[in-house]
């Protein structure tokens, strides 16, 4: 069963949402808040396997409350946070990503898309399919480019690792970058592993975030 908490200021939201996740057999809604603050102390007290945070609220917003959940606590590993936003190129949802969110859904996505979302960042994936995650990046990226040298942290890798990695940039599931590169699904998961524990990274998302602002992927 997967545990979930909602976070959002707008009181029908988080009726709506607790109401669709509840009514499925594998989901269950274990508390809702209406603000960074009162969600973080529930996350914390239920301890929840997802935590789905709006990006603006009073009190704290959902960035804030998002680096205080996932900001090294020993249980931080615990609980996944996917941000919930209703701009599709929100500044902020980059520095969720950042802070160690597992991926973001724009609040209008259709209830499959929710559904989906929750489970995939429940069992330890980032949710890198949409489209818009990809713009997102690049767009943010972009707007910093700088002349970057290669981080010497990203020459603990291997040649192969340095290639998935790439293709996990690229949005490419473990399943494709297996097809790709004619492996075993399972050796991939393995090498993608290697990558996030050689690099100090989180999940595929913040993986992801690594290989832009290394430049070894580059917008476009």
């Amino acid at each position: 069963m997967i545990r979930v908490v909602v976070v959002d200021d707008q009181e029908m939201v988080r009726e709506g949402f607790s109401a669709l996740l509840d009514a499925q057999d594998d989901i269950e809604v274990v508390g809702a808040a209406g603000n960074g603050v009162q969600g973080v102390a529930l996350a914390r007290t239920v301890r929840p396997d997802v935590v789905l945070m709006d990006i603006r609220m009073p009190e704290m917003d959902g960035l804030t409350a998002t680096r205080l959940l996932l900001g090294g606590a020993d249980d931080a590993d615990d609980v996944k946070v996917l941000v919930l936003t209703t701009f599709d190129l929100d500044d902020y949802v980059y520095e969720a990503l950042q802070a160690g969110a597992s991926g973001f859904l724009l609040k209008h996505a259709p209830a499959r898309e929710l559904l989906n979302a929750v489970r995939v960042v429940a069992a330890g994936e980032a949710l890198l399919a949409p489209s818009i995650t990809k713009r997102l990046i690049e767009d943010f990226v972009r707007s910093r480019r700088t002349e970057r040298v290669r981080p010497a942290r990203l020459t603990v890798l291997t040649e192969r690792e340095t290639e998935i990695l790439v293709l996990v940039a690229q949005g490419m599931s473990n399943a494709e970058i297996a097809a790709h590169l004619v492996l075993a699904e399972q050796t991939v998961k393995t090498h993608v592993s290697r990558v996030l524990t050689k690099l100090g990274l989180r999940d595929r998302a913040q993986a992801v975030i690594a290989a832009y602002e290394s430049g070894l992927v580059v917008p476009g």
